[in-house]
Formats: structure tokens, sequence, C-alpha cells
């Protein structure tokens, strides 16, 4: 038969509270977890929520986390090679600027085509709410992120769920919840590259000549040597 307690149950509206909980009939809450689908590129979170389109739950209530690469509509940020730096920069108001795309994320979120129990509700992807965001001039980014608070259903790339300083960043608690990690053989990869850095030879000896003076100025050289020496073994 139908299902009656989700979200997509017929006349039935989603919780849009904070806590996203649902009261037992004893009075205590019980707390409805959110679904974290985690693949391994944004390509196939489109290709997914073109499959939820087609199910009788595509009316659920969902959000896409991705990168500013993908959802940046800021012109001068979106053309920079350092999207996030620039990202902070605006929002904080250095140099006297601000982002008016991140002052009208309101707009976005809280626009009907994307808010459930209205009729128009459907799963939607990254190039639906760019779109979108251009259209209202408001942030599709911070959007995505203010939708988690409501969403049933969150798509994102494998690194948000496994990453802890991204968990941090995007306000992801997985305790509790139901994760479903799709072609999961490449998470090994995946969870490698979360924890390793890349760096230049260039950057070593910049590294390594600042280390010298350190140590040669007696500025907390029990710390300073033992980098110093790992800098000239890698170089």
């Amino acid at each position: 038969g139908p299902c009656t307690e989700c979200s997509c149950a017929p006349g039935k509206e989603p919780d849009k509270g904070p806590s996203h909980t649902k009261k037992k009939e004893n009075g205590d809450r019980l707390c409805v977890p959110k679904i974290f689908f985690g693949t391994r590129t944004h390509k196939q979170i489109t290709q997914i929520s073109r499959e939820l389109k087609r199910t009788a739950y595509s009316c659920v209530p969902m959000t896409i986390l991705s990168s500013r690469d993908y959802t940046c509509i800021h012109p001068g940020v979106s053309s920079s090679s350092n999207r996030n730096e620039m990202c902070v920069e605006l929002l904080e108001g250095k140099h006297g600027k601000s982002c008016s795309f991140y002052h009208g994320v309101h707009k976005l979120s809280e626009q009907h085509a994307l808010q459930p129990g209205l009729g128009l509700y459907q799963a939607w992807d990254i190039e639906d709410l760019v779109r979108l965001g251009r259209k209202l001039r408001a942030c599709p980014y911070f959007a995505a992120r203010e939708l988690l608070v409501g969403a049933d259903i969150v798509f994102c790339p494998y690194n948000y769920l496994l990453d802890p300083q991204i968990r941090d960043s995007m306000d992801i608690n997985l305790k509790d919840q139901v994760v479903i990690l799709d072609e999961a053989h490449n998470i090994e990869d995946c969870a490698r590259e979360s924890v390793s850095y890349g760096v230049s030879e260039r950057q070593l000896r910049a590294a390594r000549d600042e280390l010298d003076f350190m140590v040669s100025n007696s500025i907390r050289q029990k710390h300073h040597e033992p980098l110093r020496a790992v800098c000239c073994s890698l170089i």
C-alpha cells in the first residue's frame, strides 16, 4: 500500500523544524534520519537526481552539496583560480566589497519551485539550482547549505562525508543518519586523497629557509629543528 510515514505521503507536509523530529504517542521525540547519498563525481549526482525524479519519491525534500566551482555565480569569484578565498574575502567585507548574491540566498531557498507540499517540488540537479540562482541573483552554493536543514535526502561527493574538515565546515553530523555510498570500491582512493597534501620543491625550499631563520635566531629551536630536517630530507 502507499506509504504513510515519510514526507512524500499524500497530503502530508514534511517536518520543517531544524531538529527534524516527530513526536511519539508517549511524548518522546523520535529523530527522523536523513539519507546522505555519496557519489564519486558531481556528474553522477546529476544522473541520480534524474532517476529520483522518475520515482514516487520525487517530491521528497532534498539538497545537493557541491563546491563553489560548480555553484558560484559571482562574476569575479567564479572566474578566479581561488574561488574559496575570494568568496571568504567578500563575505568578510574586505576591501569594502560584499557579495549581493549571498544576501539574496533567502530568495532562492524559499522559492516555490524548491519548496515541498506546494505541488511544484520535484527532484532537481545542480544545473537547475544554478539556473534559478542566476534568475533570482541569489547564491546557489549557500542556498543548498540552507536547504540541508529540512532535507530528507542529501546528495554530495564522497569527500563531504569522509573528510572531517569538510563535514565540520558544512555542519554535517552523520550520527544516527543513513549513509549510502555509490560505487563504494572508490572509497579507498577518496580516503587517501582526503588525508594527503601536495607540495612543490619550491615550497619546500621556502619552508626550509624560513625554518633556518627561526633556528638561527633561537626561536623555538626544539620544534623547528625537526621540521627543518624533514624539509631537507624531502628536498
